[in-house]
């Protein structure tokens, strides 16, 4: 059913709508001109909130991502002194000065030790992207481990 509206118009465009009037279907177009006008708002809203999810859920992933690297540099960091214990003092050294940890898998004495876990890091990380930044983080982690073993030992030697 429709309604009626009544709407103020200024003097001049009176004048021309009424010299076309037999021209146009005046309420039709009033029409139309309203729902577009709604349709934009309700658009505009809608990519507003859409663009807040977004927001949210980006915002969400970002803090469970730091939360699984810091895990990760956690897990390292505890791999690294574990390993350190058990270490040969020549491996020890030799760990400390070692910086090529982009092939970490293929290094010469810790290839063996590291493509374990790498591969259990992949297993884990596998439906994620950036599973190379997991692996750098893990043996960023297990570095500072070691060092940090180190600091604790050497001067007892």
């Amino acid at each position: 059913m429709a309604k009626k509206v009544t709407v103020s118009i200024p003097d001049l465009l009176h004048e021309k709508m009424e010299k076309w009037r037999r021209s146009f279907n005046l309420s039709k177009m009033l029409q139309d001109a309203i729902a577009e006008a709604i349709q934009r708002k309700e658009d505009f809203q809608k990519r507003i909130q859409e663009d807040l999810n977004l927001t949210e859920i980006i915002d969400r992933l970002r803090r469970e991502k730091e939360r699984s690297e810091g895990n990760l540099f956690e897990t390292g960091r505890q791999d690294g002194v574990a390993w350190a214990k058990t270490a040969h003092y020549d491996d020890i050294q030799y760990a400390l000065s070692w910086e090529d940890l982009e092939n970490a898998a293929r290094d010469n004495l810790l290839g063996v030790y590291f493509a374990e876990k790498i591969e259990k890091i992949m297993n884990k990380e596998a439906c994620q992207e950036g599973t190379d930044e997991y692996v750098r983080v893990y043996l960023a982690g297990w570095k500072k481990g070691l060092c940090e073993f180190w600091d604790e030992v050497k001067q007892k030697l």
